[in-house]
């Protein structure tokens, strides 16, 4: 394919030589002279391994050519990437002036251009920014989107210092469209690459990059908290983070990234605490995890908050345990919004299939009769009688038998749990963060 690239920094540059090397035919365009006369010579914009070797190579093969003059790149090529910088302003916001500014030339170009262009945004932008950019070419080449061009976004997944071997490996490829008719011609941007292609909407691949690298930087500071715990306690800490990555069924796994309720339980707020105390002890700042316990609290505040918002004062929880396949009500977080409604005059009534009164003893009873007195007056072990005795219904886990019952109604349904997809478009139905 006759590919341009708008952008010869970073990412443009990587992606120049690696589409050469697959067979693509090149032009790369950049307002700096000295990054386009680089690039004709052969020599790489920036360091990275490999890639003075690759683009020198098909420069030779007369793959590549660099111009500062968009329209004729855009004239002699089928496909534009943009990678243009999108760096943070002073309100912290991207800067998204150079993206704009190219979506303009590229519309003005189009006006000359009678066949379809496809215009694939590489740089790392906020949600809703492609729509903004399909408008911006629309208005400026008298084209619209679907007929005249299409548009994507493409993000890239590359580390400075491992651009290459990370082009070439990606651990997947991922492309936010609306025209299903564009996916054979997005696909052969990526041969030989071996990887799984992914389809989505625009906005879930503009926000993925940002989801990404914002929890490399949260794993990045919680392992120096750690490390410098482990410091004051003469404790090597490179060991501990050893044996922590060596747990793949929880520690470095999927588990626990699933969109849900606060966490709760005898064990992580108990340990948290532990933690906290210690680095308070040893006089440490660790705000990442002095915080987490904050942070789980937004998330009941939040439960609280849309339950209230729906008006009615009978509400019925499916589940009372702080999770599914456990009786267990310790530091339940439905405890807690129990106890705020009740406390607003609210009328509470409760069907728990893993909950028996006969069962409860030792610290479960005791912290159950301390958080709500007359607790067992609120349980009802007949489902008809809950129902009629709730107007809206609050799922707490993802106990199946309950999304049963929350199917078998036309109640409110308020999930917390985000108990399955196939309710959500339900018209009665109230997703916590989702």
């Amino acid at each position: 394919m006759k590919i341009s690239i708008i952008g010869l920094g970073y990412v443009g540059c990587v992606n120049l030589a690696c589409l050469a090397q697959n067979g693509h035919m090149i032009w790369g365009v950049d307002i700096s002279k000295d990054k386009v006369d680089k690039i004709n010579k052969g020599e790489p914009t920036v360091i990275e391994k490999d890639l003075k070797k690759i683009l020198s190579k098909q420069i030779k093969n007369k793959r590549i050519k660099a111009t500062q003059n968009i329209e004729e790149a855009i004239l002699n090529t089928n496909i534009s990437l943009i990678s243009v910088a999108t760096p943070s302003s002073t309100t912290g916001h991207p800067d998204l002036s150079a993206l704009n500014k190219v979506a303009q030339e590229i519309g003005a170009t189009l006006k000359k251009k009678s066949k379809k262009h496809l215009v694939v945004i590489r740089s790392t932008v906020p949600p809703k920014t492609s729509e903004k950019i399909a408008k911006i070419i629309e208005q400026n080449s008298g084209k619209k989107e679907g007929l005249g061009f299409d548009i994507a976004i493409n993000p890239e997944f590359l580390r400075e210092g491992s651009a290459i071997f990370d082009y070439y490996n990606p651990p997947y490829i991922l492309f936010g469209i609306r025209n299903n008719n564009i996916k054979k011609q997005l696909k052969t941007l990526y041969k030989p690459i071996k990887a799984n292609i992914i389809f989505t909407d625009f906005k879930t691949a503009e926000i993925i990059k940002y989801i990404n690298n914002t929890y490399h930087a949260l794993k990045v500071t919680f392992t120096n908290e750690i490390s410098n715990i482990c410091q004051s306690l003469d404790i090597d800490s490179v060991e501990v983070l050893d044996l922590f990555k060596k747990d793949k069924q929880l520690n470095i796994s999927t588990k626990y990234f699933n969109p849900g309720f606060a966490y709760g339980g005898s064990c992580l707020p108990k340990d948290l605490k532990a933690l906290q105390t210690m680095s308070h002890d040893l006089y440490l700042q660790t705000p990442i995890i002095e915080n987490i316990d904050k942070s789980n609290q937004v998330q009941i505040d939040k439960a609280i908050s849309l339950i209230t918002s729906l008006k009615h004062k009978n509400i019925g929880f499916l589940g009372i345990s702080f999770k599914a396949g456990t009786d267990d009500l310790r530091n339940s977080p439905t405890i807690e919004v129990i106890k705020n409604l009740i406390g607003s005059g609210y009328k509470i009534s409760i069907y728990d299939l893993n909950y028996n009164e006969n069962n409860i003893f030792g610290k479960n009873k005791t912290f159950i009769a301390n958080a709500i007195p007359h607790f067992d007056s609120l349980i009802e072990t007949d489902v008809q009688n809950f129902l009629k005795k709730s107007d809206t219904l609050v799922i707490t886990t993802k106990e199946k038998r309950y999304l049963k019952i929350a199917e078998s109604t036309n109640k409110k349904i308020v999930d917390l749990a985000a108990i399955d997809k196939k309710i959500i478009k339900r018209k009665n139905y109230h997703g916590l963060s989702w």
